[in-house]
């Protein structure tokens, strides 16, 4: 527009970040820059305009070219490709994009949402994250006897380790199988791995040809399905249902497999519903593995989390007959998810799967180990005091902090949930009557931009609807109080 001033550009500028005049103050303190509150009012309503260091600094912060900012000047949006243009001597410089393999590969708890928060960071806006299971930035600590363990074995975890990982690190694990009642389980049938999510891709690379397909909850953990079709892979989601407890509804997983239907993924404690399920629905799904032979793949990285008394059964104690792989770790239940150690347990019946293992045991080969420090502790860890039992029964900080959560956030008109029984994490309904809610990502966004709360969108954890949200209920009862008043505050005037 020819009549577009400085100001005008400016405000837009700022909309587009999502950013506000105390915001840019705050920014300009933490990096030294002389920057008051009646400087910014001034500029924003056009009174004056800066002078170049501020200037320089507003671009920074807005992300944005210092000559359209002051000038208008819409080439200066070009200046990085006429800079390339100069380099190559005036010829186009070949363009490289990423891999065909992503054009369906999708990890939303990453994704968009969060890199706009990152970006309002980088400007000096407080962001409080609800998006990701980081047990760490919210005071939770690993246990004193594991940090002294690890310290004590550093010098002795130098070199690579077997790539299925350190003796005494599976013995460990085997004996917790045992505990569990998984059955048919060897020291050669334990594998561990940077965290669960290396060894969830390894397992999908090792199984899924083009076209084959695998069956997955809807909600998921996103990095199955993102796993399973970088593989080549099919997911097909099938529905949990949220007016039963968000268990597996098993008719629509019967109508679901077919003849290219290899396997089913159960993610049990369930992320992100706090779901448990119980005896009877894993007998169910197990029946359904059993008819039409498939693999189980069982996600139970939550499974020392679990409340108000109830039990935890790993759906592969159910299924001798069966070829399991079951999944766990210690980035949950002892508060260590930076130290990446997971591990991933074959159970079952093995006979008809022998070549697929020597898929898994070459990728594991490739990677040639896992953390060897992190593997030295799982002894430690499993066969010590088990710390989190502490946070998850009356007075525990998890356990209150999730009867908290629930309550605040269906006391919002417009929201309702069903109680989490396990993990830390809680999914929400929206009205989405109510708040005219077609697009949840930007409802996502809309409540990062106004209130500095960054939650992942149901479309994340691939939810067909724009009516749900996750949140982490990881910080103490007082943040989480903040949260929900500002959350409740949004919504009382939010219509998309």
């Amino acid at each position: 527009m020819s009549n577009e001033t400085f100001a005008d550009r400016l405000r837009k500028a700022m909309d587009d970040c999502g950013i506000k005049q105390v915001d840019l103050v705050r920014a300009a303190a933490g990096q030294g820059v002389k920057l008051g509150k009646s400087h910014v009012s001034q500029y924003v309503s056009g009174k004056t305009v800066p002078r170049a260091d501020i200037l320089h600094f507003l671009a920074a912060a807005l992300h944005v070219e210092e000559d359209w900012l002051i000038n208008g000047n819409t080439e200066a949006l070009d200046h990085h490709e006429k800079k390339e243009k100069d380099i190559s001597g005036g010829s186009n410089m070949r363009e490289f994009k990423k891999s065909s393999k992503l054009d369906n590969v999708l990890y939303d708890v990453r994704g968009p949402v969060v890199e706009e928060a990152s970006r309002m960071e980088s400007a000096g806006t407080h962001v409080l994250k609800l998006n990701i299971g980081n047990p760490a930035p919210f005071g939770f600590r690993t246990p004193d006897e594991v940090i002294y363990d690890m310290r004590q074995q550093l010098t002795e975890s130098e070199g690579y380790s077997d790539a299925k990982g350190l003796f005494a690190a599976r013995k460990a694990i085997m004996q917790y199988a045992q505990l569990k009642n998984i059955p048919n389980v060897s020291i050669d049938d334990i594998y561990t791995g940077n965290g669960v999510s290396e060894l969830i891709n390894l397992c999908m690379s090792a199984l899924l040809d083009d076209g084959d397909e695998i069956l997955i909850p809807s909600p998921d953990y996103p990095l199955w399905t993102a796993c399973a079709t970088l593989a080549g892979g099919k997911a097909v989601h099938y529905i949990c249902d949220e007016q039963s407890e968000w268990y597996p509804d098993i008719d629509d997983i019967k109508k679901k497999v077919n003849d290219r239907t290899k396997a089913i993924v159960i993610i049990n404690p369930n992320n992100p519903t706090g779901a448990l399920y119980p005896r009877e629905v894993l007998q169910q799904i197990v029946e359904v593995a059993r008819e039409h032979q498939l693999i189980i793949f069982s996600d139970e990285i939550y499974d020392r989390l679990v409340m108000d008394g109830e039990e935890h059964i790993s759906i592969a104690s159910l299924a001798p007959d069966l070829f399991c792989v079951t999944f766990s770790g210690l980035s949950k239940s002892h508060m260590i998810a930076g130290f990446r150690i997971g591990w991933m347990i074959l159970s079952g019946n093995k006979r008809h799967v022998k070549d697929y293992i020597e898929g898994l045991n070459m990728l594991s080969n490739m990677r040639l180990c896992s953390n060897v420090p992190a593997q030295s502790i799982v002894q430690t860890a499993l066969g010590g005091h088990q710390s989190v039992k502490d946070y998850i029964v009356p007075g525990g900080r998890i356990y209150e902090q999730r009867e908290f959560i629930y309550k605040a956030l269906t006391d919002i008109p417009g929201i309702t949930a069903v109680k989490p029984k396990a993990a830390f994490y809680i999914f929400p309904k929206l009205d989405v009557k109510r708040f005219n809610i077609t697009n949840d990502e930007q409802f996502a966004l809309d409540l990062l931009r106004e209130k500095k709360i960054l939650i992942i969108h149901g479309g994340g954890f691939n939810w067909k609807d724009p009516d749900h949200f996750r949140v982490v209920y990881l910080p103490r009862v007082e943040v989480l109080e903040q949260a929900t008043r500002k959350i409740g505050d949004f919504l009382s005037t939010y219509r998309q």
